[in-house]
């Protein structure tokens, strides 16, 4: 009789144990206690058939359990090439913005470093890096481009797409008419990147004929822009 009760005791623990863990199992995956009842309902049967004790039936329930709980927790979620992609990719500038709203000037734009072979001056000059505007030059989201100023102003903000914005901060004796020179960091990211090209640009606001290095900071640090930002700043590093 005391074994009975041993077992019965067993059994009743082994119950409660075994409900806990398909609720915890049901609250984590959304599968429910039936599903695994009946998944294996045909071997409850047959245990009972064989005259198997119900102390011998819940352990059989509660290492099936543990089995169905280890093999559900072990699948991993799947999604298809496009949704990775969707994910890994944030929006681009172009994808982003309804730029038919803006009006739009066929350019020719080259690109050019603050390096002797553009500017004619070395790293040690007193004026090196510093654009017409007085602003140093700068490749960011929005960078640092050279136009003449009489089509474009200083200040003027551009979207060049494939460079993204481009703000006119200096000048140069090349650039005449609808000309474009974009600032790059060195020679290589200007022929790697960029080279020469014939293309549209949306000229976001005309330019006052002035700019300071605040301006151009509160440009590129703007909180709703540094998803984009990222972007442009990684595309030079790679």
């Amino acid at each position: 009789m005391s074994k009975l009760k041993i077992w019965m005791k067993r059994s009743v623990m082994s119950a409660l144990f075994i409900g806990a863990l398909l609720t915890t199992f049901h609250s984590i995956s959304g599968v429910e206690a039936r599903s695994i009842v009946q998944l294996h309902q045909s071997d409850a049967e047959q245990a009972g058939e064989d005259g198997n004790s119900k102390f011998d039936h819940t352990l059989k329930s509660v290492g099936v359990a543990f089995k169905f709980l280890k093999q559900a927790v072990s699948l991993e979620p799947k999604i298809s090439a496009s949704e990775a992609v969707a994910i890994e990719q944030p929006p681009t500038l172009e994808a982003s913005i309804d730029w038919s709203q803006y009006q739009k000037k066929q350019v020719i734009a080259t690109g050019y470093t603050a390096f002797y072979e553009s500017t004619g001056k070395n790293p040690d000059h007193p004026s090196f890096g510093i654009t017409y505007s007085g602003v140093k030059v700068k490749r960011d989201l929005y960078s640092t481009v050279a136009a003449d100023l009489n089509v474009f102003p200083i200040g003027t903000i551009l979207f060049v797409p494939g460079y993204g914005y481009g703000v006119v901060a200096d000048k140069g004796g090349a650039i005449k008419g609808n000309k474009l020179d974009l600032y790059y960091e060195t020679v290589d990211d200007v022929y790697n990147n960029w080279g020469k090209k014939t293309l549209d640009v949306y000229i976001v606001e005309m330019g006052d004929g002035t700019l300071t290095e605040e301006e151009l900071k509160l440009l590129n640090e703007n909180e709703s822009m540094q998803v984009f930002r990222q972007q442009y700043i990684k595309s030079e590093k790679k």
